[in-house]
């Protein structure tokens, strides 16, 4: 994913939520409604999150420096965490709340046509911003389906947003249901049963968002596809004869860190092992362009050696 990409769609959804968020409390001043507050709030931490991932996106631009020498690029996976906590205690657990406060003191929507409109509103600006994220994350996506792009993407921006949209827009359907069937009905209780739905729906993608972030900060190596074009440049020479073992681990969304012992023939001198490293560097490179920082390690592969340590096959990138 582009970081142009990212930003674009995350401008998208900051300024749809926070012109949603204001129409969602004009709304809950006039009828009272828990659903449109609940909403509200849910749109309002949305656009805190928007705002955490355009500061991370720029914090993450700093150049590398002694005490962090690989740069800062994680920290684009920080804020994405920070996200996730921010959708799950002010935007979840708030909606929890002003949902079992409702059910247990209910009273009427007044003024419906100010959720009914808010809500109609809402839907088409969130309609929107999740058609920008969906046409922003398809270059990169390609075959994959939208569960795979959201749990290999290694750029956390754009599957944040798609579904921080797609949730936002359930939950506005889910709202609009609780105030039509509280207005069918006459009673409050189902605008407190909307906001309920709303408050689990938000804790659930909060849990996913969680749960993705969270293996991006353990640190997560190069995709199949990727890790497969690393390979065949290493060994593209004629000097380097197999890979031994390999790890690879992305310090950012779009930097990969490249560690591998290589096998040369046992009569190369050191000039031509040097060579060697260097033309596997600048193959690597130009196959896989995130790859920035490599470490090659020459050694003699020994199949008696291999047969007597760890198995490479065994092991990530092994040979």
């Amino acid at each position: 994913m582009s970081a142009s990409g990212g930003s674009r769609a995350i401008v998208a959804a900051l300024s749809a939520n926070l012109a949603i968020a204001a129409a969602k409390f004009v709304a809950f001043a006039f009828s009272g409604s828990s659903s449109m507050l609940a909403e509200g709030v849910h749109s309002l931490a949305d656009s805190g999150n928007q705002a955490l991932l355009l500061i991370g996106g720029k914090k993450a631009k700093q150049a590398a420096n002694e005490e962090h020498p690989f740069g800062y690029g994680r920290e684009r996976y920080i804020y994405a965490f920070l996200v996730s906590i921010v959708l799950f205690s002010v935007g979840g657990m708030f909606a929890l709340y002003e949902g079992y406060e409702k059910i247990s003191h209910p009273h009427p929507v007044d003024h419906w046509y100010w959720p009914v409109g808010v809500l109609i509103f809402a839907i088409a600006a969130e309609g929107f911003s999740f058609r920008t994220a969906i046409k922003e994350s398809n270059p990169t996506r390609g075959t994959l389906s939208w569960v795979e792009f959201i749990r290999r993407a290694k750029a956390p921006e754009l599957p944040v947003v798609l579904l921080e949209d797609f949730g936002a827009l359930i939950g506005l359907v889910l709202a609009l249901l609780g105030v039509g069937i509280a207005l069918a009905t006459d009673s409050g209780v189902w605008d407190g049963v909307g906001t309920l739905c709303i408050g689990t729906l938000l804790i659930c993608i909060a849990l996913v968002l969680a749960a993705e972030t969270k293996s991006l900060l353990l640190g997560e190596g190069a995709g199949a596809d990727s890790l497969a074009r690393i390979r065949a440049a290493v060994v593209a020479g004629d000097t380097v004869t197999g890979i031994i073992h390999m790890r690879t681990l992305h310090l950012g969304p779009e930097e990969l860190l490249v560690a591998a012992k290589i096998a040369v023939k046992h009569d190369d001198t050191a000039a031509e092992v040097a060579r060697a490293i260097d033309a596997a560097e600048e193959r690597i490179r130009a196959a896989e362009p995130f790859a920035r920082v490599i470490y090659l390690e020459p050694d003699i592969y020994s199949d008696t050696a291999a047969a007597a340590g760890p198995d490479p096959d065994q092991t990530p990138g092994g040979r």
